[in-house]
């Protein structure tokens, strides 16, 4: 499985893919510059939206437009206006900023925290509710990643990128609560570090890997990684399944502080890729308020 680069955006920090069915378009994010992008993978044309913070995550909204997870909280965007509306920052002089997240089933937003100093454990992970009420689910993360739930709607999936593994909660999806956390995916130092994840039709997991050139894919109920997809960058960051069939991944990508040694040797860094990986994904969850 060859990667094929779609978009040479080169973004400082490329991450969030999500495949808008609607839209039929790739929204993604480059988090430092405060940038939503909207990728036409037809007419490949990139849709720059400023949004004059950083952005860690986007994600559709079931009455028009997206939601986002800010440097200083949740807020809405409407795509026609380009306006943004603050709603709500659980984490207010903090100094923390947030960074991935996805809706769950039952269309609620779920999106974590991060100390840029990468100081540990200053973060959380967060529940924003249809009645925009949020929660924290769990406190004192360091670096929070991707985010998934089981077919069944039944486990919900988390990294917290230093301790190099995927823990799994029960969930509940009427309430939103989660439950008995445990070890499910162990990743070895030399695969990198896991950052943004997608779930695909047969429940297993694809993981973006930082400083690991590959996108991996581990299934959950054993522990065991199934394949790995070579990507002509260092610091792969995310991954989306997307397409009119589902059955494209979209690859997102970093090229901040590489060297100019490593931008020469790899110059696509920060681009958006795609490949076929023989699997489909399931369509995108919107938020419900």
């Amino acid at each position: 499985m060859n990667p094929e680069l779609v978009l040479d955006a080169k973004a400082a920090l490329g991450e969030g893919p999500l495949w808008s069915a609607k839209d039929r378009c790739l929204y993604w994010v480059d988090i430092d510059a405060g940038h939503v992008h909207l990728f036409d993978p037809v007419s490949a044309a990139d849709r720059t939206i400023r949004v004059g913070q950083a952005v860690g995550t986007v994600v559709p909204r079931r009455r028009g437009g997206v939601m986002l997870a800010l440097r200083h909280g949740f807020a809405s965007l409407d795509l026609q206006t380009e306006r943004v509306e603050m709603l709500v920052d659980p984490q207010p002089d903090e100094g923390t900023r947030f960074n991935d997240g996805k809706c769950d089933p039952a269309g609620r937003f779920w999106a974590g925290t991060l100390d840029p100093t990468d100081a540990p454990r200053r973060g959380a992970l967060y529940r924003l509710d249809a009645d925009l009420s949020v929660h924290t689910m769990i406190p004192r993360v360091t670096i929070a990643n991707g985010i998934a739930w089981s077919l069944d709607a039944r486990t919900l999936y988390f990294i917290d990128t230093p301790t190099l593994r995927v823990t799994a909660f029960d969930y509940d999806n009427h309430s939103g609560n989660i439950a008995n956390p445990r070890t499910v995916v162990e990743i070895p130092e030399e695969d990198g570090w896991p950052d943004g994840m997608a779930i695909d039709a047969a429940g297993n997991l694809w993981i973006g890997m930082w400083e690991g050139y590959q996108v991996g894919c581990w299934n959950p109920r054993t522990g065991r990684k199934l394949a790995s997809i070579r990507v002509p960058a260092k610091r792969v960051t995310a991954c989306a399944f997307g397409g009119e069939n589902l059955d494209e991944l979209y690859i997102t990508t970093a090229r901040m502080e590489l060297s100019d040694e490593e931008l020469e040797e790899h110059p696509h860094s920060g681009g958006i890729f795609r490949v076929k990986p023989g699997v489909r994904g399931i369509r995108a969850f919107e938020f419900a308020g």
